[in-house]
């Protein structure tokens, strides 16, 4: 193996077998060295979850040169740490994570197993980019978005990112075969209105699903949910510092003079 040959760690939280990642694969591998390392079952919506209370277990699914794929009976960052601690042979010069079935944009990155294993890229100061597909369809059609997920990949990969950033990667179902650009975005504002659909299972015992909507509150032209809407690929960049860094100051004015009693 040569040195030179660039390390990439791809994770999902569709698991796997799924059909975004096996085309994520298929684009990276034509960038470097893949070494898979993912789910092996579905952890849609695990966000930062990790495994604490079993033991972490992998197996080697295939091995080539310049290609190694293993499953782990964990989270998406469960992956991401195994993998950075133990599967690497050195330390990765890029992690992605996807494709995910299904949007990752807005509040959803809160939740987002995909973007999860991003972020513990990011904290490992790893280039890191999560690609989601606006189509939760099983059967989505992948292929048609192959060429823009290797130009971003592969400028990342040239030029690198800012440190302790990651990317949260957007992209468009294409309308007619199209989609018109990339925009460098923030994340828009918005919710799911979640709603449990009631029911009663054979021995009349309770049980829930979880359903419900999204609603928007963003409409603003700098967002990634305007630029989806518009039919443009949305990059936002992620960190991991949560701080409110707008409310330090009014907060100090509030909080700092209080005295104990």
């Amino acid at each position: 193996m040569h040195t030179e040959t660039k390390l990439i760690l791809v994770t999902n939280d569709d698991g796997v077998t799924a059909p975004g990642i096996r085309s994520l694969i298929k684009v990276m591998r034509r960038l470097g060295e893949v070494i898979v390392v993912a789910p092996d079952k579905p952890q849609s919506g695990m966000a930062h979850a990790i495994t604490v209370s079993l033991p972490l277990r992998y197996h080697l699914l295939a091995q080539e040169e310049h290609y190694s794929e293993y499953s782990v009976n964990g989270t998406p960052v469960d992956c991401v740490k195994l993998a950075e601690k133990f599967l690497l042979p050195r330390r990765p010069d890029l992690i992605v994570s996807g494709i995910n079935h299904g949007s990752n944009a807005s509040i959803n990155v809160l939740y987002s197993g995909t973007m999860a294993a991003v972020l513990e890229g990011v904290m490992l100061d790893i280039p890191s980019i999560g690609f989601s597909l606006c189509d939760y369809a099983w059967d989505a059609d992948f292929i048609s978005i192959e060429p823009w997920v290797e130009k971003i990949a592969r400028k990342v990969l040239e030029d690198g990112l800012p440190r302790f950033t990651g990317l949260n990667v957007n992209i468009p179902v294409p309308v007619n075969g199209k989609i018109k650009g990339v925009k460098v975005v923030r994340q828009g504002e918005g919710r799911w209105e979640e709603e449990f659909e009631h029911r009663k299972d054979p021995r009349n015992k309770d049980y829930f699903w979880i359903t419900g909507y999204f609603k928007s509150y963003d409409g603003m032209p700098d967002t990634d949910l305007y630029a989806l809407d518009n039919g443009y690929i949305s990059v936002v960049p992620v960190h991991y510092d949560l701080t409110a860094h707008k409310a330090i100051l009014p907060l100090k004015n509030l909080l700092e003079d209080v005295q104990e009693g």
